[in-house]
């Protein structure tokens, strides 16, 4: 087909004209779903979010990728265990779980049970990450780079986690 190539190695075709095509503009929200089985745990969410962006039917847009926690994080980076491992060490180093934090004293937080998790590390280390990362997607495909993956990164599980989803931008009709 002439005008037509490949962006990161996505089949990539002209705009409406094209065989007869229409593109209009629409929003789609979903949800992923997830049980972390470690107290810290990286999740690599890119082939979900990907699944998201073909049955949303975006060609071009953004999706943005939204823990619905505060004892989680969003980040874009390699999904690679020496690299993960060097990440769990700096953010233990920065937020020491036995720091004392003044977030685990229960008994001053009026309405809180006495059964919560003591967590304030948790949540410290998450101040020091996003909570959601907005991504480029174009001929329906993210646009990562080679290494690049779309992680969750657990710091007080194990828990049922939820991850929200909102892409907008051109879609096939």
């Amino acid at each position: 087909m002439e005008g037509s190539g490949s962006i990161g190695g996505c089949a990539w075709w002209p705009g409406a004209e094209a065989a007869g095509s229409t593109i209009d503009f629409g929003v789609s929200v979903g949800r992923v779903h997830l049980r972390t089985t470690e107290a810290f745990g990286v999740f690599d969410l890119t082939a979900r979010v990907e699944g998201f962006l073909r049955a949303a039917g975006l060609e071009a847009g953004w999706v943005n990728v939204q823990t619905r926690h505060t004892t989680t994080g969003i980040c874009v980076n390699e999904d690679e265990p020496l690299l993960l491992a060097d990440l769990q060490a700096l953010l233990e180093r920065l937020a020491p779980r036995e720091a004392g934090y003044a977030h685990d004293a229960l008994h001053l937080r009026p309405g809180v049970p006495p059964d919560e998790r003591a967590n304030g590390h948790a949540h410290a280390k998450a101040l020091l990450l996003r909570t959601a990362e907005t991504l480029n997607v174009a001929a329906g495909c993210l646009q990562l780079g080679r290494w690049q993956r779309v992680l969750l990164l657990e710091l007080d599980g194990p828990r049922e986690r939820e991850v929200s989803l909102l892409a907008m931008g051109e879609r096939r009709r």
